[in-house]
C-alpha cells in the first residue's frame, strides 16, 4: 500500500496496515489475450451460445472471487455471479473483442455488488466467521470484527471502493475502470471512506 499514503493523518495510516493485515486476499489476476481467446470473444460478442458457455466456464471463477471480495457472502457471490453472467449474455453484442473481458466482466460484476449492497439492511449483527488467522489473540479477532462492521456501515459505493483499494489493494485505474470513474474520483471516495471508518471505529470504542 506504500505509495497511496499522502494525505492521511497518522491514525488513519496505522488503520490501513490493520486493514490490509487482516483481511488482503488479493491474488495475481493475469488478463493476456490469446488468439484463441480473441477468436472465442468474437463468436461470443456475435451472439455464439457455444462461445457464450465457453467463457462462462472460462471467467465464472474470476468474476465469482471478485463479487466475494466486496460482499463477503459466499451464497450471495454465487447468486450475483449468476445474475452478472445473465447481463453479460445480454449486453454481448456491445463488448468489443479488442479489448480485455476481464474488466468488462468486473465492471458488470461491481456494479452488479454495488446494487446488491444497496439493497441491504443496516448493518448491526457481527459476523462470526471472519478470516482471521487462528493463532491471532482474542483481541485482534475482536479489532477485525469491528473493522468489517465499520466497513459494512459504509454506503455501498464507499464501501466498494474502500474493499478494492484497502483490502485487495486493487490499482486505481482498474477500481475506476471497474466503477467508470475518473482516478481523482476514486481517491476522493477512498480518503472520505478511511475518514469514515476511522469515525465508525472511534464511535465503538477503538481508537486507532
Amino acid at each position: 500500500m506504500m505509495g497511496r499514503v499522502a494525505g492521511f493523518a497518522p491514525g488513519e495510516l496505522v488503520l490501513l496496515g490493520l486493514i490490509g493485515g487482516f483481511f488482503s486476499t488479493r491474488s495475481m489476476e493475469v488478463d493476456d489475450i490469446t488468439p484463441d481467446q480473441r477468436r472465442l470473444f468474437e463468436r461470443f460478442a456475435g451472439g455464439d451460445d457455444d462461445a457464450y458457455e465457453a467463457v462462462f466456464r472460462q471467467f465464472q471463477h474470476e468474476v465469482y472471487g471478485w463479487i466475494l471480495r466486496l460482499v463477503r457472502d459466499s451464497g450471495v457471490a454465487e447468486d450475483l455471479t449468476l445474475e452478472t453472467f445473465w447481463r453479460i449474455y445480454r449486453s454481448r453484442a456491445r463488448f468489443d473483442p479488442q479489448r480485455s473481458f476481464g474488466a468488462w466482466a468486473r465492471k458488470i460484476a461491481t456494479n452488479v455488488a454495488i446494487s446488491y449492497l444497496k439493497r441491504q439492511k443496516p448493518y448491526t449483527d457481527l459476523p462470526l466467521n471472519l478470516a482471521v488467522p487462528a493463532r491471532d489473540s482474542l483481541a485482534q479477532r475482536e479489532l477485525a470484527q469491528r473493522i468489517e462492521a465499520a466497513f459494512r456501515s459504509l454506503s455501498a459505493r464507499l464501501q466498494v471502493v474502500a474493499r478494492m483499494a484497502l483490502i485487495e489493494e486493487q490499482p486505481y485505474e482498474e477500481i475506476a475502470d471497474a466503477l467508470g470513474l475518473s482516478v481523482g474520483a476514486i481517491k476522493s471516495r477512498i480518503f472520505r471512506a478511511v475518514r469514515l471508518l476511522k469515525q465508525q471505529l472511534s464511535d465503538r470504542g477503538e481508537h486507532i
